[in-house]
C-alpha cells in the first residue's frame, strides 16, 4: 500500500505544469517629450519563444504607464537575466 501511495504522489508531482521563468527585453517610447527606454520584463511561460505573444503581454502593461512598445528584442530564461540588469537600469523587471 505504501508503495502505491508513493507512486501516486510521484505521478501527481510529475503531472504539475512546469513554472519555467521567462523574460523579454524590449524597447519602448513616450511621446511629448520624446523618450525611449530599454527594459526587461517577466512573461508567462506561454509567451516564451514567441515575440508576438510577448508583445501582447507587454503592450498593455507599458500603456498603463504611458509607454508605447516599440519592439520585443528577444525572450529568454533566467540565465540571461543578470547580463541585462545593468543595461535595463530602472526598467529591469519594472513592467
Amino acid at each position: 500500500m505504501r508503495i502505491l501511495v508513493q507512486a501516486l504522489v510521484a505521478t501527481l508531482l510529475l503531472a504539475l505544469p512546469a513554472s519555467a521563468q521567462c523574460y523579454a527585453d524590449y524597447r519602448a517610447q513616450q511621446g511629448n517629450p520624446v523618450r525611449f527606454h530599454y527594459g526587461v520584463s517577466e512573461l508567462p511561460a506561454s509567451a516564451c519563444g514567441n515575440a508576438q505573444a510577448a508583445a501582447s503581454h507587454l503592450r498593455p502593461r507599458l500603456q498603463q504607464h504611458g509607454w508605447i512598445l516599440v519592439d520585443v528584442l528577444s525572450t529568454f530564461g533566467p540565465e540571461g537575466l543578470d547580463s541585462r540588469r545593468e543595461r535595463a537600469g530602472q526598467f529591469h523587471l519594472r513592467f
